[in-house]
Formats: C-alpha cells, structure tokens, sequence
C-alpha cells in the first residue's frame, strides 16, 4: 500500500562526472522516482533518445565532445515534448538567460538542493505527461472505432457526442490521473466512472462514497480511516475507503456538495497522493485512482467561494461532460426498446410493441430526470400494462403533469421578475400571425400528426382541422 509514486517515463541524467550521475541518482530515487538512464558520454545522448521514449532530460553545461547548449537545441528541435532542466555549476546570469531563451524548463546550479532538485523535477514530469496524453488523445481520436466496446456495454447509446466520450475515455486509459464527471441528475454518471475504471484498473476494486452533506470528521474518518483509540469509541482500527480502493478506483459522488474543510483534506490526497488517518502521525501513500462527480456548475461555485479553485483543477486533469438527453434524442428508440425489454424481463412478461407515435412523444418532452427518469417512466408503464400495444396513455398523463408543473415555476418566476418570454421580443406578431406559427411548429414538432399536435397546443383534434383549413385557403 506504502508504494512511491513512480514516475510513468524514464529519467535520463547527463553528466561526464560519475559522481553527479550517482548524488542526482539517489537524489531522484528517494523521492520515489523510478527509472532512471544515466549517461557519461554526450554524443550517446541523441542515439540514445532516438531509440528510447524519456520523460524529461537532466543535462550538464560543460561536457567534452558535445557541449551541453549544443545538445540542448538539438533536443528541442528533435524531441519538443521532452523538458530539458539545465544542471551547472555555471551561475552566469547570460548563460542561463541565454538557456532559457532556447526554451530549457528550468536552471538548476551546483552544488544541487535537493528540494529545488525534486521540485523541478516533479514539474517537468507533469508537464511530460500532459504533454504525452495530449499526443495520444489526438491519435486516438483520429480513428473513429473503438478498441474495447464491451466496457462500454451497459451504456445504451449510438449518439456521437457519446461515442466521442468513449473515445476519450480509451484515450485516457493509461492515466491514473483523476478525473471529473459532469451532467444533470440521471444522466448516467456512475455508469461512466465504472467504465472509467473497468477500462483504467479492470482487476482493483471499485468503491463508490456520495460525499454531499457529509461532514468534515465523518468524511476524513470514512475516507481515511483511523487507529485504535484515534477518538472515544474508537475501539478498534479502521480502515478508509482509501485504503479499500487500493490498487483501483475511488469514485466520490456528488462532490460539488463537499465541505470547505473536506476539499483541503481532498486536496492533499491528490496533490501529495498520501493521507493521514486519524489518530496517527505518519502518512500513507494512496494507491487509488480518483474519479469524482457532480451535477452542479463548479465554476460558479468556485466564483461563490463554495468550491476550492485549487482543487477543481486538480480533479479535472480529465473531464467527460455526459450530455442531458434531450440532446441525445437519436437514442430514444434504442432507450426505449432497451428499458422495455428489461422492464418486461424483470416482470416475468412478453416483451410488449409500443405504437410509433410514442417516440414522437417522448421527443417533444425535456427530460429534466434524463435516462433515469425515462426508465422509470417505461418501467411504470409496463407494470400497468395488461395486453396488446403499449398504451400510450400513462405516457401523455406523465407529461402533461410535468409540464404544467414547469410552466407553474415558470409562470412564478416570471411574475417575480416582471418578464415573459415575449419581453424580448422587439415587435409582437398579429394574433392571426403567432396562431399560424405555433400550428406549424406543433404540427413540425408531431411530424404532422394532427392528434399528437392537437395535444402539444390543448385543443381538439377537429378545432386544429379547421386552422390548418383555414391557413391553406386563399384569402
């Protein structure tokens, strides 16, 4: 559980002066870095990145055969994705100047700090690294295929915007970075972190925590556990969803709703990638990926002061916004026959037909509950089914009460802030002229059927008749 975190990408360290190659070695390695390439000879250096991917480059100035500047700008015009930090006993202010000009990450003097070292070095690496899966996020989504759908499978979609998704979720495979879902309620959130995972750490363990109203003592004791006499009643030790989700996925839910306090606990698990427990005084390194997830605008909160900028940018290296349903609504069929089939299955029933002008129905209506909202609509309507074709009925009550609701909260807010939907508009239509518009959107929005439309504008099937008669003939 205690593993160091490894860097994802060799180190290549080059000095003509054995015993710097060894210090910066041991150096690198104490922080947990892993791999790390030395090299004594500087005209080894070119062959030996032509031949092997490295995630920075740690170079000396003075060298014989090649000089370090020369090497230098030969790295940046050959490998512009691997950082190269300067390391030198030259302190000449137009030396480094000079360095820098040729777009070095850093300058680092002899004889070296070792925190300065590390701090450069961890910033150079993240850099690579952002850098690496910018490259094959870009590859990846070149190619329109997917190479591991099945993870995808309990997804129900055939929508771009959702295969595009899919897409960067495969792209960011390879990442154990955190990642941050959002979308509206029901849109299917935790159904995308355990892709996420199952594409990420297949083999770890998933384990999910809603963190909304969870207070500041109960959310570090869940998540981090503590040790025996830690508080009173802290019988025995315990161990944190951390700990649990070691080696896979720790998914927090809601986290738009997390305490002030809570985020500063978050913050250093996932900048630090350690936690202290309660009641002990040494850290624990975390081994689990983070996904987090929430259906509120964090920027906004962020602007309220209710949410830490620090660490909406920490758990948003990787973002998937899922979109509502309403702008999926190619997917209606595919849902649709989907939830029914379950619907039908969990009951012990025949699979019931729906008539064709239910998609057309359901097409029309927002969705404020999104997939999970539609599944249970379908659910509830095959419960009340008894025989032949889905009834459209239960459908046309569950929107109707919905959108008399709306149009209730609508109407509220509107007197409350003196505005209707017309305010904007510059000049009103004619009475006659605003009829025959919402007769054509409705009969547009119904793919013109005229029971259908009818309903959309609460009137009888005969009374729109007689206005689509009365538009076509001639006046």
């Amino acid at each position: 559980m205690d593993q160091p975190v490894i860097a994802s990408l060799p180190i290549m360290v080059v000095d003509d002066e054995a015993e710097v190659l060894k210090s910066i070695e041991v150096a690198l390695r104490s922080a947990g870095l892993g791999e790390i390439v030395t090299c004594r000879d500087s005209r080894e250096v070119i062959p030996l990145l032509s031949r092997m991917e490295m995630g920075i480059v740690l170079l000396d100035l003075i060298m014989p055969y090649v000089s370090g500047e020369e090497l230098l700008n030969e790295i940046v015009e050959k490998f512009p994705e691997i950082p190269v930090i300067i390391v030198t006993a030259n302190d000449e202010i137009d030396i480094a100047v000079k360095c820098m000009k040729s777009r070095a990450f850093d300058y680092i003097v002899k004889p070296l700090e070792k925190g300065r070292l590390i701090s450069a070095v961890m910033r150079a690496l993240e850099l690579r690294k952002l850098r690496r899966e910018d490259e094959i996020l870009k590859n990846h989504m070149s190619t329109r295929c997917l190479e591991r759908p099945e993870v995808f499978s309990e997804i129900v979609t055939a929508n771009e915007k959702m295969l595009g998704l899919f897409q960067y979720v495969e792209a960011i495979a390879g990442s154990r970075e955190p990642v941050l879902i959002t979308g509206e309620t029901g849109v299917g959130k935790e159904l995308m972190a355990r892709a996420v995972a199952m594409i990420s750490l297949p083999e770890g363990p998933f384990v999910s925590v809603n963190v909304a109203g969870i207070d500041d003592n109960a959310f570090a004791d869940s998540l981090f556990g503590h040790s025996k006499g830690a508080f009173t009643g802290a019988d025995s030790v315990r161990a944190g969803l951390v700990e649990k989700a070691c080696g896979g996925t720790l998914f927090l839910d809601e986290i738009g709703d997390l305490n002030p306090g809570s985020q500063v606990k978050l913050l250093r698990l996932l900048q630090e990638h350690e936690y202290f427990p309660l009641g002990m005084d040494h850290a624990r390194k975390s081994g689990a990926r983070v996904i987090a997830s929430t259906n509120k605008d964090l920027p906004a909160l962020q602007s309220s002061g209710r949410f830490r900028r620090d660490l909406y940018y920490r758990i948003s290296i990787h973002h998937l916004d899922i979109p509502p349903l309403r702008e999926r609504l190619d997917d209606l069929p595919l849902l649709l026959d989907h939830f029914i089939e379950q619907a039908a299955h969990a009951l012990g029933r025949r699979v019931p037909s729906y008539p064709a002008e239910l998609i057309t129905l359901l097409s029309n209506y927002s969705f404020p509950g999104n997939i999970r909202e539609l599944r249970a609509l379908v659910f509830d309507a095959v419960c009340r089914h008894t025989s032949g074709i889905l009834s459209l009925q239960h459908f046309r009550l569950h929107l109707e009460k919905c959108r008399s609701l709306e149009k209730g909260a609508h109407a509220a807010g509107s007197s409350i802030s003196g505005e209707t939907s017309l305010s904007r508009l510059d000049s009103l239509p004619t009475l006659k002229e605003a009829t025959r518009l919402l007769i054509r959107e409705a009969m547009r929005r119904a793919e013109n059927n005229q029971t259908m439309a009818a309903r959309f504008l609460g009137i009888s099937r005969q009374r729109l008749a007689r206005h689509l008669k009365n538009s076509s003939t001639p006046s």
